[in-house]
């Protein structure tokens, strides 16, 4: 009974997840026949080629159809009508929020006949006027990221600069870590006008305009920095920062990590006086995705854990024993008694307007030890 109940909350769970994900893309075209006529009721399929799941469509009248919510993966796509030939275009790639194209012209012959062409890429986006860069999971996951942090992949981006020194202001002092230090202005705006989504939730800090949730370099799919001219489901801020996570497949895949830091790698600090300041950082985990029930339920699972230890060394002045005694002749400011000093009401408020001078700007011990 228990593992009964453990199973359902487990299907729950995913299926929410499935659902809650709003990060999506299309497939869309015409389909014609030898003549360049459209053609209706043609039954459009599309799979998914790595889930196994599947959506139907018919054209209509024009020969247009258009399978939207489609998850950013790679998918065959077929059309099939009575008379035709069945033709199947493979290896379609559908990325966040973009559209694929894929176009038909049927040949005279029978259903069984079936015709296989593979995509072609496509080096123009031209079903939309939103401008942005995609960064594919394979460059999330080649690229050499410092701290493993997608977030640098931004900086990479056209329209984008980046500065060294974080934020500033409450953002640093009451947030801290990572999430006060990414200065990134897209389009030229500030800092603080960045949206961040995440599987087409809200993942964005209202108070401050930085990340809620970092996920995993291991666990995303794509990335995306929209700068203009998106659809109105975005808003809020000039640029959009869009990430996308990876889903199971039909085939369990894992991978276990460990990142090692430490100061033998390092070179010692410019400011540095002393010895080399000391270092250990290791991040770990793992991932782990698969069916749950082939073609049509799966789970991924991710861990990451950073633990750090340093020291910090920061330069600081300190007033030399004579000042400290009281003895404050070495600087170029005059040093008066505050206790000799003479009121005078102005404006109905006393102010101190003069003041007897320590002789040689050195205060007697006895006024130092009150």
């Amino acid at each position: 009974m228990l593992s009964r109940r453990w199973a359902l909350c487990l299907i729950s769970l995913a299926w929410s997840s499935s659902l809650g994900a709003q990060t999506f893309g299309e497939i869309g075209g015409f389909v014609l026949d030898p003549a360049s006529q459209p053609v209706a009721e043609v039954k459009v399929t599309v799979r998914n080629q790595l889930t196994g799941q599947s959506r139907s469509a018919t054209t209509m009248d024009s020969g247009a159809y258009s399978i939207p919510l489609l998850l950013p993966g790679v998918y065959e796509v077929t059309a099939e009508r009575q008379g035709f030939r069945k033709i199947a275009i493979s290896d379609i790639g559908v990325e966040v929020d973009r559209s694929a194209r894929a176009d038909f012209r049927l040949e005279i012959g029978a259903v069984e006949q079936t015709v296989e062409v593979v995509a072609v890429p496509q080096l123009i986006q031209n079903t939309g006027a939103a401008i942005g860069t995609i960064f594919t999971q394979e460059q999330i996951a080649d690229t050499p990221l410092n701290g493993r942090n997608y977030l640098s992949l931004i900086k990479l981006a056209p329209n984008v600069s980046a500065e060294m020194r974080g934020d500033g202001g409450t953002k640093d002092a009451r947030q801290g870590g990572e999430r006060s230090n990414q200065p990134i202005s897209i389009g030229g705006q500030r800092q603080e006008f960045n949206r961040y989504s995440l599987d087409g939730v809200e993942n964005t800090d209202v108070n401050f305009n930085s990340y809620l949730v970092r996920p995993s370099i291991d666990a995303i799919r794509e990335v995306k920095v929209q700068t203009g001219v998106y659809s109105a489901e975005y808003g809020r801020a000039t640029s959009q920062i869009i990430v996308a996570t990876k889903s199971g497949t039909n085939d369990f895949h894992g991978a276990l990590f460990e990142f090692h830091r430490n100061d033998n790698f390092d070179a010692k600090g410019w400011r540095s006086d002393g010895p080399k300041e000391p270092l250990v950082r290791n991040q770990f985990g793992f991932t782990l995705g698969g069916p749950l029930v082939r073609n049509r339920l799966f789970f991924l699972s991710n861990l990451e854990v950073l633990r750090e230890r340093r020291t910090s060394e920061d330069t600081a002045s300190v007033a030399p024993d004579a000042m400290r005694a009281g003895d404050l002749s070495s600087q170029n400011a005059a040093i008066f008694d505050p206790l000799s000093r003479v009121f005078e009401t102005i404006d109905g408020n006393e102010v101190a307007v003069a003041a007897d001078r320590f002789p040689n700007d050195v205060i007697p011990l006895a006024v130092t030890s009150q």
